[in-house]
């Protein structure tokens, strides 16, 4: 991986982990003041907002992203770019608020959803203004390769969040407090990022006016073409969750959205992968560096299956003792609908980076008719099973949705120039998943104690894959030295040299026969092992995803 988007990548995952930690501590604490029937409404109130803002946002935050990366020799090329999209983001910003508000004064909100949650829909009304700014500056500051910056806010967004809605919605204040919680935060987010994108480029630019040969027509397409692409896989995300609300009861919605948040945790780093390709593979294609783009993307895809394997493992053979432990008693309903949504989440999980590099090639013509498929074959899998199975069939045709992304992009790659399955070695990293899930699986249901499982089974479970993974060949012996080269010193110029010495002996460090012999060994005592477990614990088959 090219050392700068890898760097890229490590800034953008170290604020992504942070993010991950405090919504791991806040969002079982908002689901247990609010109750899963309030949980449902406020999760059903962002599935709504989040489908909107993509009329609103999208196109801006991606066109904004893309265009800054681009290495133009035009003149005056950032802060006419920065202009053109924030005047774009001020007039979309107003007419989406404005719209919002008619809809719930003019009785619209009320015939759709009820007038139970008309006076909700005012608070989204300003936070369509808020978080377009956030969302805009973020991006703004992403484009300029500002990762620095721009991950730090995300933070700042999620703690001002928890430190408004969490004490107002123990105070009483419920789903509005919640919703204040974003108000607040987004705002702040909004300030900070304005100013620190005026210190790298005016913010007077918004009143500039680039030459007739600004390319307007191709950045409004790229913008709808980003709309169109950005509608459908928001439709993967929250389709579900509006359609269950229709069939079944709120507290149905908190359940199911708390078996989404556990398996959504597995595209932390995916995300942050996509996050950054966007606009790192926009110069290598504007380079026409196709070689060097499938060889990211093949590298890409194998390390993503590898990491988001290992943790869907995990995450199945706990899910009996973290779901209860995590949400409570009353999210026990919840368990089967993660084991479903599992195997769906893994497949999603290699789609995001192979998305994201078609995105920076700019021709979005085959990613949005990738993901219009893979949306369909949702919608009508969602319509079909949720009135007859609830939870249960809504998992099932989201999980189905998400692993189609993966074929159906798979197939849109190669249209747009890149093969992202040249080194992705796909049968030896399901080999190595299948091998290690045995002995994970029995160790989580040999250990009685909740706490203690959770404490030994993830770091014992990924000593065991990372071992099957280089006894199958998944994984070579230097590639994780070269992962962790990206990383700050004292651990970069370590994980380098050792990488070095690895990458040089290689050849020899495989061809040594004891070595392939003792982890051949070691890999068929856990394997015997972790059958033999599973015989004598009947209860083993209740866990199997």
């Amino acid at each position: 991986m090219n050392r700068s988007i890898a760097s890229g990548v490590v800034s953008v995952v170290s604020a992504k982990v942070i993010v991950l930690v405090i919504t791991a501590l806040s969002t079982p604490l908002l689901y247990r003041l609010l109750g899963a029937s309030e949980f449902g409404e406020y999760s059903f109130l962002l599935s709504v907002f989040a489908i909107y803002m993509i009329f609103v946002s999208s196109g801006i935050t991606d066109g904004v992203r893309k265009f800054l990366a681009e290495d133009r020799a035009a003149a005056n090329w950032s802060e006419h770019v920065v202009g053109f999209y924030l005047r774009l983001a001020i007039l979309l910003a107003g007419l989406g608020a404005v719209l919002l508000v008619l809809a719930t004064r003019t009785g619209i909100v009320e015939f759709a959803f009820g007038s139970e949650l008309q006076l909700y829909f005012y608070v989204l009304a300003a936070l369509v203004v808020t978080a377009q700014f956030r969302d805009y500056t973020r991006k703004t500051l992403m484009g300029f390769g500002l990762e620095r910056y721009s991950e730090p806010l995300k933070i700042i967004d999620k703690l001002g969040f928890v430190a408004v809605a969490v004490p107002l919605v123990y105070l009483g204040a419920g789903v509005l407090g919640a919703l204040a919680g974003h108000l607040v935060a987004s705002t702040l987010v909004a300030v900070i990022g304005l100013v620190l994108v005026h210190r790298r480029v005016p913010l007077s630019c918004l009143f500039s006016r680039p030459t007739e040969r600004f390319p307007r027509k191709q950045m409004l397409t790229f913008n709808s073409m980003s709309i169109a692409l950005i509608f459908l896989l928001m439709s993967l995300y929250h389709i579900d969750i509006v359609m269950l609300r229709r069939f079944r009861e709120s507290a149905a919605v908190g359940n199911y959205k708390a078996a989404l948040t556990l398996a959504e945790f597995l595209w932390f780093i995916p995300m942050a992968i996509q996050t950054v390709f966007v606009h790192s593979t926009s110069e290598l294609w504007s380079q026409n560096r196709l070689r060097e783009i499938s060889n990211l993307a093949s590298r890409t895809t194998r390390y993503t299956f590898l990491l988001t394997a290992v943790m869907a493992v995990g995450l199945a053979a706990l899910s009996d003792v973290a779901v209860p432990l995590y949400f409570g008693e009353e999210a026990t309903p919840a368990i089967t609908p993660l084991l479903l949504l599992l195997p769906g989440a893994l497949g999603f999980a290699l789609a995001r980076p192979i998305l994201a590099i078609s995105q920076g090639e700019g021709s979005l013509q085959y990613p949005v008719a990738a993901t219009g498929v893979a949306a369909l074959i949702n919608v009508i899998l969602n319509v079909t099973l949720i009135p007859m199975f609830g939870m249960s069939g809504a998992a099932v045709a989201t999980s189905v949705g998400y692993g189609s992304m993966f074929v159906f992009h798979c197939v849109s790659a190669r249209r747009v120039g890149f093969d992202p399955l040249a080194d992705a070695r796909l049968g030896r990293a399901l080999l190595t998943t299948g091998l290690a899930a045995v002995p994970i699986v029995a160790l989580a249901r040999a250990i009685a104690s909740p706490l203690l499982a959770l404490a030994v089974v993830p770091p014992v479970g990924f000593a065991i894959f990372i071992m099957f993974a280089l006894l199958v060949g998944a994984l070579d012996p230097a590639e994780p030295f070269e992962v962790l080269s990206a990383f700050p010193d004292p651990i970069g110029s370590k994980a380098d040299a050792a990488y070095d010495r690895l990458a040089g002996s290689e050849s020899d460090w495989m061809s040594r026969s004891w070595l392939q012999s003792l982890l051949f060994v070691a890999g068929l005592s856990l394997l015997l092992s972790g059958l033999a477990l599973g015989l004598l614990d009947p209860g083993l088959q209740n866990v199997m995803p």
